[in-house]
């Protein structure tokens, strides 16, 4: 029974293919519409056979790597600061939530304006993207750390050093690698937002050179399942180091 639980995820994943492929086949859609499966494999193993998928992927993962390691940093310190300060709390909060309102599209020309088309504006766009789930879901943890803990500590003279290291953080773990398995895939997302907006490479740019001068949709549909396993390798790159951290300190 729990086998089967497994193999539930790939059994649904394999049932919608083969329905998509056969419903392809039979309706007789064109492919520069929707390719069926089997077509969007074949381009996919045929990118990265002449090294187009490569080329594309290499600096889409530089740029999600510092980027999302600068917003996670940048998210958790100032979430782990705004947690520990009721004042600087209500003091920042309402802009931290206004930042968060405001629609990545609309800063991204701004970005791309001030720091150019190169990687620097991916970076910038992607280290925003991911900053501000790091710090809300940080700041809501470190603040509800456990009261009788914390109590506890105050009570035998810890220091607010101490404290944080000792009781806040590690009780507010769960929360904080909550907010970075969001931040992880938000930070593809926003380098695939920069890319759209400029550059020379990276699969944002594989998708508007598919979609638009190559016309390949086969490829376009590569270049997204490409993104999709990015996106699923970062989240669980960061559950793999949550576990790893529980095991640790066990």
């Amino acid at each position: 029974m729990r086998s089967l639980y497994r193999i539930q995820p790939a059994l649904i994943g394999f049932l919608f293919l083969g329905a998509w492929e056969v419903g392809v086949r039979v309706s007789g859609v064109a492919t520069f519409i929707l390719p069926p499966p089997s077509l969007v494999a074949a381009r996919f193993a045929q990118a990265w056979g002449d090294g187009t998928m490569m080329r594309h992927l290499v600096p889409t993962v530089m740029e999600v790597t510092i980027g999302g390691l600068l917003g996670g940093t940048l998210g958790l310190l100032i979430g782990i600061g705004l947690g520990l300060s009721g004042a600087a709390r209500r003091l920042a909060s309402p802009y931290l939530v206004a930042a968060q309102s405001t629609p990545i599209l609309a800063l991204g020309p701004l970005l791309v304006l001030w720091f150019g088309p190169g990687a620097t504006a991916k970076i910038a766009i992607c280290a925003l993207i991911t900053l501000f789930p790091m710090a809300i879901a940080t700041l809501v943890a470190v603040r509800d750390a456990d009261r009788g803990l914390l109590e506890l500590g105050r009570s035998i003279g810890t220091s607010r050093v101490q404290s944080l290291l000792l009781i806040r953080l590690p009780s507010a773990r769960n929360g904080i690698f909550a907010g970075a398995r969001v931040a992880a895939t938000l930070a593809v997302v926003g380098v695939i937002v920069g890319e759209w907006l400029g550059g020379s490479a990276g699969l944002g740019i594989l998708l508007n050179l598919a979609r638009g001068s190559l016309f390949d949709t086969p490829l376009l549909f590569a270049a997204l399942l490409q993104i999709a396993i990015l996106g699923v390798s970062a989240y669980g790159l960061v559950l793999f180091v949550e576990r790893l951290t529980l095991r640790l300190t066990r």
